[in-house]
């Protein structure tokens, strides 16, 4: 059965009345922002966790858009002891309800978010650079563009791999 998708205000009546938030992002996202009292297990190792709760106890599960739960609403609703929900619109749509946050803005910026940052700095500089010094340097850009593909087709994105070596993330992935 897929969960049914609940607005911010009325999770935040079921987490008062006795309700289970669990937030299925990465740790990376988890330590820069999250909803207070929301247990953090990330969707990847989900299956490898116990019971979540009594068999009693209502589940809301919450991602930062809304969009991972709703792609994975059948597993998660799997995961849960009885009954299961999803936050609409995940943590944006919390925040934007009004309702209280967490934020830790010392903790770096989600990996994802540094990979955009990273290639689209990049590919700009490529374009900047082959125009103005050399059309050798339109290679950049096409190598960054072919590495962005390489990653969405496999799954595998080498930059990510590199900057989550980086000590300000290392750090951040261990709190």
């Amino acid at each position: 059965m897929t969960p049914r998708l609940l607005e911010p205000h009325a999770v935040s009546t079921l987490l008062d009345q006795g309700a289970l938030l669990v937030d299925i992002r990465d740790a990376d996202e988890h330590a820069r922002e999250r909803i207070p009292g929301a247990r953090h297990i990330p969707f990847a190792r989900l299956a490898d966790v116990g019971p979540l709760a009594g068999s009693g106890t209502l589940v809301v599960f919450h991602c930062r858009s809304g969009n991972r739960t709703r792609m994975h609403a059948q597993a998660l609703a799997a995961r849960a002891p009885g009954d299961a929900r999803i936050l609409e619109g995940g943590l944006d749509a919390w925040k934007r309800a009004g309702l209280p946050v967490v934020q830790d803005r010392s903790q770096p910026l989600e990996l994802q978010r540094q990979v955009q940052i990273v290639a689209g700095t990049l590919v700009t500089l490529g374009v900047v650079l082959g125009l103005a010094v050399s059309p050798w340097f339109h290679l950049l850009s096409g190598l960054v563009g072919g590495g962005l593909v390489f990653a969405g087709v496999s799954g595998f994105c080498g930059l990510a791999r590199v900057l989550a070596r980086l000590p300000w993330n290392r750090r951040g992935l261990a709190a």
